[in-house]
C-alpha cells in the first residue's frame, strides 16, 4: 500500500515538473493583402487567431518585454501598437509615409523606421510617441539594424545601392558603403563587429567590418535548375552560437544555410515561393519562413536542416517574429 502510494507521488511530482518546463511559442506574421496578423501556435503548428490591423502590414518587431508588437502598417501611414496578451490595438506612433521595416534601439526607448517613399529614417520616442528626428538617406530606403551598443543604426537604400552609417548619439549619418544592386536587409553579428547585408537584385550577400564600413566578404549563391536571376536575397537570419548564416533566396523558393566559420554556402532547402523574411524561435531550434506567393510559414528544424511543415496563412505574408510564453 506504501509502495503504491509513493509510486503514485513519483509520477504526479514528475508530472508536475514537465508541466512547469512547459511553454508555449506564438508566431506573429504580417499578411501585406489581407491586412491583419496571423498567430500561430508552434506547439500545434497551425493558425489559431487572425487579428485584424491596419493596411498592407509588414515590418514587425517586439519590445524588450515581448508584451506588445509594433506593426508597419504601411498604406496607412502609422505604427500600430499590439497588446499581445489582449491581442487588441491600444495605440499608434507616429511613423512617416510608408513606413515598411522597423527596429527597436537596444534601450527599448526608441524605434526606427524606413520610409521608403520619402528617402527617411524616421526616429520615434515611444513614452512620448514623439518623432525626433527624420534623417535623409539614399532613395527607397529598406533594411534597418541596431548594432548591440545601441551607438549606430544602419539603413540600406533600394535604389542607391548604399548601406547608410547613422550615429544614434547625433542622427547624423557618418558613413556611406555602396553595395549590391537593391539592398534588402542588415543584420549585425551579436558581438557587433560585422554587418551582414542582402542584395535581392545583385544576388548576392556581403559581410562588413562595422569599424571600417567595408565589404570584408561576399556571397554569391548557385541552385541547380535555378536561373541566377531568380535568385533574390531578402530576409537574413544568424545563429547565436556563431555557426551559421540563413539567406531566404526570394523567388528561387530556397533557403541558403551558410557554414559561418568555413564561409561557405553548405546548402539549400526547398520552401514555399518568394520566400521573403525569417524568425528564430526562442532556443533557436526552429526556423520560421515567410512565403510570399504560397501564402504560408515553412518551418525548418535548425539541428535536421529540413523542412518539417508547412502552415498555410493569409495573402501575402511578410514578416514574422516569435513569442515564448512561460
Amino acid at each position: 500500500m506504501k509502495y503504491t502510494k509513493l509510486v503514485r507521488l513519483l509520477c504526479l511530482a514528475a508530472a508536475l515538473n514537465m508541466t512547469s518546463g512547459f511553454a508555449a511559442e506564438f508566431a506573429y506574421v504580417t499578411n501585406e493583402k489581407d491586412d491583419n496578423i496571423s498567430v500561430i501556435d508552434l506547439n500545434e503548428n497551425k493558425v489559431i487567431k487572425t487579428i485584424a490591423v491596419g493596411e498592407r502590414p509588414r515590418g514587425i518587431i517586439f519590445n524588450k518585454q515581448h508584451s506588445l508588437a509594433y506593426i508597419c502598417a504601411s498604406e496607412s501611414d502609422r505604427i500600430q501598437i499590439l497588446d499581445l496578451n489582449t491581442e487588441q490595438i491600444v495605440g499608434e506612433l507616429p511613423s512617416g509615409e510608408d513606413p515598411e521595416t522597423i527596429a527597436l534601439h537596444p534601450n527599448g526607448k526608441i524605434i526606427y523606421t524606413s520610409n521608403e517613399d520619402d528617402a527617411l529614417l524616421t526616429v520615434i520616442d515611444i513614452d512620448t510617441a514623439t518623432v525626433i528626428a527624420q534623417i535623409d538617406v539614399g532613395v527607397e530606403p529598406e533594411g534597418l539594424a541596431v548594432s548591440p551598443d545601441g551607438k549606430i543604426v544602419v539603413v540600406t537604400s533600394e535604389t542607391t545601392n548604399m548601406v547608410h552609417w547613422i550615429d544614434t548619439q547625433t542622427n547624423k549619418n557618418f558613413a556611406n558603403t555602396l553595395v549590391g544592386a537593391r539592398p534588402r536587409s542588415a543584420k549585425f553579428t551579436d558581438d557587433g563587429k560585422y554587418l551582414w547585408v542582402s542584395s535581392e537584385i545583385g544576388g548576392a550577400v556581403v559581410v562588413l567590418d562595422v569599424s571600417t564600413q567595408e565589404i570584408v566578404h561576399e556571397f554569391t549563391f548557385a541552385i541547380r535548375g535555378i536561373h541566377r536571376d531568380r535568385v533574390q536575397p531578402v530576409g537574413v537570419e544568424l545563429s547565436s552560437d556563431g555557426r551559421y548564416a540563413f539567406v531566404a533566396l526570394g523567388p528561387a523558393n530556397h533557403v541558403a544555410v551558410i557554414d559561418r566559420n568555413n564561409m561557405k554556402v553548405e546548402k539549400y532547402l526547398l520552401v514555399g515561393r518568394r520566400v521573403w523574411q525569417l524568425a528564430f524561435n526562442d532556443d533557436q531550434s526552429q526556423l520560421l519562413t515567410t512565403n510570399g506567393i504560397s501564402g504560408d510559414v515553412s518551418v525548418i528544424d535548425v539541428e535536421q536542416m529540413k523542412v518539417t511543415k508547412s502552415i498555410k496563412v493569409g495573402r501575402y505574408p511578410w514578416g514574422v517574429v516569435i513569442r515564448k510564453v512561460p
